[in-house]
Protein backbone atom coordinates (compact mmCIF):
# COMPACT_ATOMS: atom_id res chain seq x y z
CA UNK A 1 0.00 0.00 0.00
CA UNK A 2 1.38 3.40 -0.79
CA UNK A 3 0.82 5.68 2.41
CA UNK A 4 -0.18 8.28 0.40
CA UNK A 5 -3.33 6.30 -0.41
CA UNK A 6 -5.71 5.66 2.17
CA UNK A 7 -7.17 1.92 2.85
CA UNK A 8 -10.77 1.34 3.05
CA UNK A 9 -12.57 -0.46 5.50
CA UNK A 10 -13.10 -3.67 3.64
CA UNK A 11 -8.98 -4.08 2.93
CA UNK A 12 -8.37 -3.82 6.85
CA UNK A 13 -8.40 -7.59 7.30
CA UNK A 14 -5.93 -8.23 4.02
CA UNK A 15 -3.31 -5.26 5.93
CA UNK A 16 -3.62 -7.15 9.00
CA UNK A 17 -3.14 -9.97 7.17
CA UNK A 18 -0.08 -9.12 5.38
CA UNK A 19 1.73 -6.98 8.05
CA UNK A 20 1.84 -9.30 10.81
CA UNK A 21 2.01 -13.10 11.61
CA UNK A 22 1.58 -12.84 15.36
CA UNK A 23 -1.41 -10.95 15.52
CA UNK A 24 -3.54 -12.13 12.50
CA UNK A 25 -2.17 -15.76 14.26
CA UNK A 26 -4.19 -13.96 17.54
CA UNK A 27 -7.13 -12.84 15.67
CA UNK A 28 -8.87 -15.56 14.24
CA UNK A 29 -9.51 -16.38 18.18
CA UNK A 30 -11.25 -13.38 18.34
CA UNK A 31 -15.60 -13.60 17.83
CA UNK A 32 -16.42 -12.95 14.11
CA UNK A 33 -18.07 -9.30 15.46
CA UNK A 34 -15.33 -7.95 17.02
CA UNK A 35 -12.83 -9.15 14.41
CA UNK A 36 -13.38 -6.50 11.64
CA UNK A 37 -13.19 -3.25 14.23
CA UNK A 38 -9.70 -4.88 15.35
CA UNK A 39 -8.65 -5.31 11.70
CA UNK A 40 -9.59 -0.80 11.14
CA UNK A 41 -7.67 -0.15 14.04
CA UNK A 42 -4.38 -2.71 12.95
CA UNK A 43 -4.79 -0.78 9.37
CA UNK A 44 -5.19 2.84 10.69
CA UNK A 45 -2.32 2.00 12.71
CA UNK A 46 -0.60 0.69 10.15
CA UNK A 47 -1.05 3.64 7.95
CA UNK A 48 0.45 6.07 10.56
CA UNK A 49 3.35 4.17 10.08
CA UNK A 50 3.29 4.00 6.41
CA UNK A 51 3.01 7.74 6.11
CA UNK A 52 6.11 8.26 8.00
CA UNK A 53 8.06 5.63 6.59
CA UNK A 54 7.03 5.42 3.09
CA UNK A 55 7.33 9.86 2.35
CA UNK A 56 9.24 10.75 -0.09
CA UNK A 57 11.08 12.90 2.45
CA UNK A 58 10.98 14.34 6.50
CA UNK A 59 8.77 17.09 5.57
CA UNK A 60 6.16 15.33 3.55
CA UNK A 61 6.28 12.81 6.36
CA UNK A 62 5.80 15.75 9.26
CA UNK A 63 3.01 17.24 6.94
CA UNK A 64 1.18 14.11 6.13
CA UNK A 65 0.89 13.49 10.23
CA UNK A 66 0.09 16.91 11.12
CA UNK A 67 -3.35 16.77 8.36
CA UNK A 68 -4.35 13.22 9.54
CA UNK A 69 -4.10 14.80 13.71
CA UNK A 70 -6.15 18.07 11.99
CA UNK A 71 -8.95 15.19 10.33
CA UNK A 72 -8.85 13.17 13.78
CA UNK A 73 -9.86 16.76 15.27
CA UNK A 74 -12.16 17.57 12.74
CA UNK A 75 -10.51 20.30 12.01
CA UNK A 76 -10.34 19.41 8.21
CA UNK A 77 -13.17 17.21 6.55
CA UNK A 78 -11.99 13.91 7.07
CA UNK A 79 -11.36 11.67 3.83
CA UNK A 80 -13.45 8.39 4.34
CA UNK A 81 -11.38 5.94 5.61
CA UNK A 82 -10.42 8.46 8.45
CA UNK A 83 -14.18 9.08 8.70
CA UNK A 84 -14.73 5.31 9.41
CA UNK A 85 -12.24 5.29 11.61
CA UNK A 86 -13.94 8.38 13.67
CA UNK A 87 -17.29 6.42 13.29
CA UNK A 88 -15.56 3.57 15.34
CA UNK A 89 -14.33 5.77 17.70
CA UNK A 90 -17.28 6.63 18.40
CA UNK A 91 -19.45 3.63 18.48
CA UNK A 92 -16.69 2.10 20.52
CA UNK A 93 -16.57 4.65 23.03
CA UNK A 94 -12.36 5.02 21.89
CA UNK A 95 -10.61 8.66 22.97
CA UNK A 96 -9.66 10.25 20.05
CA UNK A 97 -6.36 11.23 22.20
CA UNK A 98 -5.19 8.02 21.69
CA UNK A 99 -5.09 8.30 18.07
CA UNK A 100 -3.26 11.55 18.56
CA UNK A 101 -0.91 10.56 20.99
CA UNK A 102 -0.10 7.81 18.65
CA UNK A 103 0.19 10.17 15.80
CA UNK A 104 2.95 12.23 18.24
CA UNK A 105 4.94 9.32 19.13
CA UNK A 106 5.24 7.99 15.38
CA UNK A 107 6.11 11.98 14.28
CA UNK A 108 9.37 11.72 16.99
CA UNK A 109 10.97 8.99 15.04
CA UNK A 110 11.33 11.65 12.12
CA UNK A 111 13.90 13.38 14.28
CA UNK A 112 17.38 11.49 15.36
CA UNK A 113 16.30 9.06 17.93
CA UNK A 114 18.35 9.11 21.08
CA UNK A 115 16.43 8.21 24.38
CA UNK A 116 18.10 9.40 27.16
CA UNK A 117 16.47 7.30 30.03
CA UNK A 118 14.21 4.08 30.93
CA UNK A 119 11.38 7.17 31.60
CA UNK A 120 11.93 8.23 28.54
CA UNK A 121 11.59 5.19 27.01
CA UNK A 122 8.32 4.09 28.57
CA UNK A 123 6.98 7.47 27.56
CA UNK A 124 7.57 6.65 23.65
CA UNK A 125 6.54 2.85 24.01
CA UNK A 126 2.82 4.67 25.47
CA UNK A 127 2.42 6.54 22.67
CA UNK A 128 3.55 4.04 19.96
CA UNK A 129 1.95 0.60 21.68
CA UNK A 130 0.31 1.78 24.63
CA UNK A 131 -2.11 3.54 23.14
CA UNK A 132 -3.08 0.90 20.60
CA UNK A 133 -3.70 -1.60 23.75
CA UNK A 134 -6.84 1.56 24.72
CA UNK A 135 -7.95 2.35 21.07
CA UNK A 136 -8.38 -2.04 21.53
CA UNK A 137 -10.06 -2.26 24.63
CA UNK A 138 -13.09 0.02 23.26
CA UNK A 139 -13.08 -2.42 20.18
CA UNK A 140 -13.20 -5.59 22.39
CA UNK A 141 -15.51 -4.00 24.47
CA UNK A 142 -13.83 -3.47 27.44
CA UNK A 143 -15.87 -0.78 29.68
CA UNK A 144 -13.94 -0.90 33.07
CA UNK A 145 -11.94 2.03 33.31
CA UNK A 146 -9.83 0.15 36.31
CA UNK A 147 -8.82 -2.11 32.95
CA UNK A 148 -6.99 0.89 31.25
CA UNK A 149 -3.51 0.84 32.70
CA UNK A 150 -3.34 -2.97 32.23
CA UNK A 151 -4.18 -2.33 28.51
CA UNK A 152 -1.14 0.49 28.52
CA UNK A 153 1.13 -2.10 30.35
CA UNK A 154 0.40 -4.73 27.21
CA UNK A 155 1.39 -2.44 24.73
CA UNK A 156 4.39 -1.02 26.19
CA UNK A 157 5.30 -4.51 27.04
CA UNK A 158 5.48 -4.89 23.45
CA UNK A 159 7.09 -2.03 22.44
CA UNK A 160 10.06 -3.08 24.70
CA UNK A 161 10.08 -6.74 22.93
CA UNK A 162 10.55 -4.29 19.71
CA UNK A 163 13.17 -2.61 20.56
CA UNK A 164 15.03 -5.34 21.78
CA UNK A 165 14.55 -7.46 18.81
CA UNK A 166 15.82 -4.45 16.41
CA UNK A 167 18.10 -3.30 17.65
CA UNK A 168 20.43 -3.96 14.75
CA UNK A 169 18.41 -2.58 12.29
CA UNK A 170 17.09 0.78 13.71
CA UNK A 171 21.05 1.44 14.41
CA UNK A 172 21.40 0.68 10.56
CA UNK A 173 19.13 3.47 10.38
CA UNK A 174 20.82 5.64 13.33
CA UNK A 175 17.78 4.71 15.66
CA UNK A 176 19.19 4.04 19.14
CA UNK A 177 16.17 3.34 21.37
CA UNK A 178 18.52 1.71 24.47
CA UNK A 179 18.57 4.06 26.89
CA UNK A 180 21.60 6.31 27.58
CA UNK A 181 21.70 5.56 31.03
CA UNK A 182 22.09 2.55 30.72
CA UNK A 183 24.28 2.19 27.74
CA UNK A 184 26.70 4.72 29.51
CA UNK A 185 26.88 2.06 32.59
CA UNK A 186 28.65 0.01 30.28
CA UNK A 187 30.70 2.42 28.80
CA UNK A 188 28.62 2.78 25.42
CA UNK A 189 28.57 5.81 23.28
CA UNK A 190 25.40 6.59 21.78
CA UNK A 191 26.39 6.30 18.53
CA UNK A 192 25.67 3.15 16.04
CA UNK A 193 28.65 2.09 15.42
CA UNK A 194 29.98 1.99 19.13
CA UNK A 195 27.25 -1.16 19.41
CA UNK A 196 29.07 -3.51 17.69
CA UNK A 197 32.20 -2.33 19.39
CA UNK A 198 30.53 -3.14 22.42
CA UNK A 199 28.51 -6.29 21.55
CA UNK A 200 28.84 -7.53 25.39
CA UNK A 201 27.55 -4.41 26.89
CA UNK A 202 24.60 -4.33 24.32
CA UNK A 203 23.49 -7.53 25.27
CA UNK A 204 23.04 -6.95 28.83
CA UNK A 205 21.43 -3.83 27.90
CA UNK A 206 18.93 -6.38 26.16
CA UNK A 207 18.22 -8.55 28.98
CA UNK A 208 17.55 -5.71 31.38
CA UNK A 209 15.29 -4.25 29.40
CA UNK A 210 13.64 -7.32 28.62
CA UNK A 211 13.25 -8.12 32.18
CA UNK A 212 11.44 -4.66 32.23
CA UNK A 213 9.52 -5.82 29.64
CA UNK A 214 8.76 -9.05 31.57
CA UNK A 215 7.09 -6.91 34.52
CA UNK A 216 5.32 -5.13 32.45
CA UNK A 217 3.78 -8.64 30.98
CA UNK A 218 2.89 -9.90 33.89
CA UNK A 219 0.81 -6.51 34.94
CA UNK A 220 -1.19 -6.69 31.68
CA UNK A 221 -2.04 -10.39 32.30
CA UNK A 222 -3.69 -9.27 35.54
CA UNK A 223 -5.57 -6.85 33.88
CA UNK A 224 -7.18 -9.96 31.27
CA UNK A 225 -9.43 -10.76 33.67
CA UNK A 226 -11.44 -7.49 32.45
CA UNK A 227 -11.59 -8.45 28.87
CA UNK A 228 -14.83 -10.45 27.88
CA UNK A 229 -13.80 -14.20 27.81
CA UNK A 230 -14.24 -14.89 23.90
CA UNK A 231 -11.81 -11.80 22.94
CA UNK A 232 -9.24 -12.29 26.03
CA UNK A 233 -8.51 -15.57 24.64
CA UNK A 234 -6.99 -13.55 21.24
CA UNK A 235 -4.92 -11.07 23.25
CA UNK A 236 -3.50 -13.67 25.99
CA UNK A 237 -2.58 -15.14 22.87
CA UNK A 238 -1.14 -12.53 21.10
CA UNK A 239 0.22 -11.51 24.48
CA UNK A 240 2.50 -14.98 24.52
CA UNK A 241 3.15 -15.37 21.01
CA UNK A 242 4.89 -11.89 20.78
CA UNK A 243 6.08 -12.33 24.58
CA UNK A 244 8.26 -15.58 22.97
CA UNK A 245 10.54 -13.25 20.75
CA UNK A 246 12.21 -12.23 24.19
CA UNK A 247 12.21 -15.48 25.53
CA UNK A 248 13.94 -16.69 22.62
CA UNK A 249 16.22 -13.67 22.44
CA UNK A 250 17.46 -14.45 25.88
CA UNK A 251 17.53 -17.73 25.49
CA UNK A 252 20.11 -16.69 22.51
CA UNK A 253 21.75 -14.79 25.20
CA UNK A 254 20.57 -11.38 24.46
CA UNK A 255 22.70 -10.98 21.05
CA UNK A 256 20.55 -8.58 19.43
CA UNK A 257 23.13 -7.52 16.85
CA UNK A 258 23.47 -11.42 15.89
CA UNK A 259 20.19 -10.88 13.52
CA UNK A 260 16.48 -10.55 14.09
CA UNK A 261 15.08 -12.83 16.28
CA UNK A 262 12.45 -15.55 14.80
CA UNK A 263 10.02 -17.82 16.46
CA UNK A 264 9.51 -20.84 15.11
CA UNK A 265 5.69 -21.73 14.27
CA UNK A 266 6.45 -24.62 16.83
CA UNK A 267 7.20 -22.33 19.48
CA UNK A 268 4.63 -20.30 18.59
CA UNK A 269 2.26 -23.45 18.56
CA UNK A 270 3.09 -23.98 22.26
CA UNK A 271 3.02 -19.96 23.44
CA UNK A 272 -0.79 -19.93 21.67
CA UNK A 273 -1.46 -23.07 23.87
CA UNK A 274 0.16 -21.78 26.87
CA UNK A 275 -1.77 -18.74 26.33
CA UNK A 276 -5.41 -20.77 26.52
CA UNK A 277 -4.55 -22.35 29.29
CA UNK A 278 -3.93 -18.81 30.98
CA UNK A 279 -7.04 -17.26 29.67
CA UNK A 280 -8.82 -19.82 30.50
CA UNK A 281 -7.72 -21.53 33.99
CA UNK A 282 -5.15 -19.04 35.22
CA UNK A 283 -6.57 -15.40 34.81
CA UNK A 284 -10.41 -15.26 36.04
CA UNK A 285 -9.09 -15.51 39.33
CA UNK A 286 -6.48 -12.65 39.53
CA UNK A 287 -7.49 -9.77 41.39
CA UNK A 288 -3.94 -8.19 41.51
CA UNK A 289 -4.57 -4.91 41.63
CA UNK A 290 -2.44 -2.12 39.22
CA UNK A 291 1.06 -1.46 40.33
CA UNK A 292 1.60 2.09 40.28
CA UNK A 293 5.22 2.57 39.83
CA UNK A 294 4.91 1.33 36.28
CA UNK A 295 3.32 4.42 35.20
CA UNK A 296 5.25 6.52 37.39
CA UNK A 297 7.00 8.68 34.21
CA UNK A 298 3.43 8.31 32.79
CA UNK A 299 1.81 11.25 34.94
CA UNK A 300 -0.70 13.11 32.81
CA UNK A 301 -1.58 10.52 30.00
CA UNK A 302 -4.96 9.79 29.16
CA UNK A 303 -5.73 6.13 30.86
CA UNK A 304 -2.58 5.98 33.46
CA UNK A 305 -2.81 4.54 37.23
CA UNK A 306 -3.89 7.70 38.84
Amino acid sequence: MNALDQPRTADARAILARGSVSFNFAGRFLPADRRDDAAVVYAFCRYVDDLADEAADLDEARQALAALSAELRKENAPRPFISDVLELFERCDIDVRHALNLIEGVASDLQLVRVKDDAELVQYSYRVAGTVGLMMSGVLGVRDAASTPFAIDLGVAMQLTNICRDVAEDARNDRIYLPQTRLEGHGIPMQPESLRQHREGVRRVVQDLLAMADRYYESAMNGMRYIPWRARLAIVVAAQVYRAIGVKLLRDGGDALAGRTVVPLSEKLYWAAHGVWLAVVSIPFRRRPHVAALHRSLAGLPGVHG
